[in-house]
């Protein structure tokens, strides 16, 4: 299993060569607030790296969710829709939002490991 990070603030968990699991950081969820809805991306669209790929609303501010990579989303979170809360509790854990099959190992090559997003979120 390899998590990468975004420097929006998405995660990114490979579990096998064929899907690939995306959410929100601690941070994300801490910044945003208490999670209170979101939109989940369109199961079977394809999106580029960098795409719009859904919303996170909280009682503070709404948030755009980026694709970190290219990719065809296979699964959504239906828990999440109906307890946005998740976000919050476990954003690393129930509170994914939705799997893809990525279209380019070397964009999510590209992206941030662990030591590196921690040293990113100590610039913030």
């Amino acid at each position: 299993m390899t998590t990468k990070y975004t420097p929006d603030h998405e995660w990114i968990n490979i579990e096998d060569h064929e899907a690939a699991v995306v959410g929100i950081t601690h941070h994300a969820q801490d910044a945003l607030g208490d999670v209170v809805f979101v939109e989940l991306p369109e199961i079977g669209r394809s999106y580029k790296k960098g795409e719009v790929a859904g919303v996170v609303e909280s009682v503070k501010a709404a948030a755009d969710l980026y694709m970190p990579v290219s990719g065809e989303v296979v699964a959504v979170n239906e828990s999440l829709r109906a307890d946005p809360a998740l976000a919050n509790t476990d954003p690393l854990g129930t509170g994914w939002f939705f799997t893809i099959r990525i279209a380019d190992m070397k964009e999510f090559d590209l992206l941030m490991d662990p030591p590196a997003y921690d040293a990113l979120l100590k610039t913030l």
